[in-house]
């Protein structure tokens, strides 16, 4: 739902009735994700995606009727052999869709305003919603914040909210969208229980939809080249917050890279060990200059990002590999170097380089294989 936070928070701050059906289960070759969301008002206006086509005006009339009856509902949509036609997705997938009415008097109406507003601001939340369980239940929304303070409630008993916060920090922390269940026994005594072992929940009972709201992965660009200047676009449409780093001012401008969010000045090593980085963090090095790569790939290894890649020709990463041994950097580290950076698509121009790294950045990202898809059995579309 949040991908449709703008125009759906304007809707609710002018006083809108409308019912958002949001993607909550994926299975197979679906084409979104969960957290998708298509919302329709009482005018029949139309926001969002839950398939790119496949379903949308079935979805399209589970909006309607959840306006007339109130009720909130969980459908399936899948293939159908027997005719390519009919309602379903053609791709082969599965998918789950909550319908949620939203009127004027909702219980979830502050929640969702909450959760949309955080988006807005770039605040980290997650909204946690019952997609399964007690039929009073379904619907039910809260609101978690990062320090474990919630917003809303799930219709149920305190410790359920309680309990409801808690998974849904977890995934918050994660910054994971995706959905957790807690023992049916006890959820519908109010005092619900999960089992402990390695994020494995017991089957059935409550099923909680939990979509958070973190901010964008960073991308951070190391060297002030025209290769560095595709990339920042092509990551900046890729969703990343994007960094250009480069020690030397006359090249590290905003006239030369407009669309960077951030750029910096300094030696690239230094900068890498006081910038904050995570598991999403992707680093691209574009310099192929020993004097800063091998100071800035030794930090780099030793930190649990996401990608680390450099450019350079094979020659080049030969000797940058035998620089970094020299250096201490151990074999286990060097395996992660993704060098030369990017797959193989006959890349010549800035542009097409760009491409090059984005398409093995989203590879690893995603657990493709970076192979056409032309002739091969694997899945299009899989869980990295």
């Amino acid at each position: 739902m949040f991908d449709i936070a703008g125009e759906l928070h304007r809707w609710l701050t002018e006083g809108r009735e409308f019912a958002v059906a949001t993607v909550v289960s994926v299975g197979g070759s679906a084409p979104r994700d969960p957290g998708a969301a298509l919302a329709v008002d009482r005018d029949g206006t139309a926001i969002g995606s839950v398939s790119g086509g496949c379903v949308e005006g079935a979805v399209y009339e589970l909006c309607a009727q959840a306006l007339e009856d109130g009720e909130t509902r969980v459908e399936r949509f899948g293939y159908s052999d027997e005719d390519a036609f009919a309602v379903g997705l053609t791709c082969g997938g599965i998918i789950d869709i909550m319908v949620t009415p939203v009127g004027r008097r909702a219980p979830v109406r502050q929640v969702l305003s909450s959760a949309l507003s955080a988006v807005l601001r770039g605040a980290p939340g997650a909204l946690a919603r019952v997609v399964e369980g007690p039929p009073e239940l379904l619907g039910g929304a809260l609101l978690v914040h990062p320090d474990g303070s919630y917003e809303g409630g799930l219709g149920g008993a305190v410790e359920l909210d309680r309990t409801a916060a808690g998974e849904a920090g977890a995934l918050l922390d994660a910054g994971r969208t995706g959905s957790v269940t807690v023992a049916a026994s006890e959820a519908r005594r109010g005092s619900p229980r999960t089992e402990s072992g390695g994020g494995s929940y017991c089957p059935g009972g409550l099923t909680l939809f939990v979509e958070t709201s973190v901010p964008p992965p960073r991308m951070i660009v190391f060297g002030a080249i025209d290769f560095a200047a595709a990339l920042v676009r092509v990551g900046k449409f890729l969703g990343y917050h994007v960094t250009v780093c480069d020690a030397r001012p006359v090249f590290a401008t905003a006239a030369r890279f407009a669309e960077a969010d951030e750029i910096v000045v300094d030696w690239p090593h230094r900068y890498l060990r006081s910038t904050k980085t995570d598991a999403r963090t992707v680093l691209c090095v574009l310099t192929h200059d020993a004097k800063f790569d091998v100071p800035l790939l030794k930090v780099a290894l030793g930190l649990p990002v996401a990608f680390v890649g450099a450019m350079g020709s094979r020659r080049t990463h030969a000797d940058r590999e035998r620089r970094l041994r020299e250096a201490g950097v151990g074999e286990a580290e060097l395996g992660r170097l993704r060098s030369p950076i990017g797959l193989d698509l006959g890349a010549r121009t800035p542009e097409e380089t760009a491409v090059s790294i984005a398409a093995e950045i989203v590879a690893g990202r995603r657990g493709g294989t970076g192979v056409p898809l032309t002739g091969v059995g694997t899945p299009i579309h899989r869980a990295a």
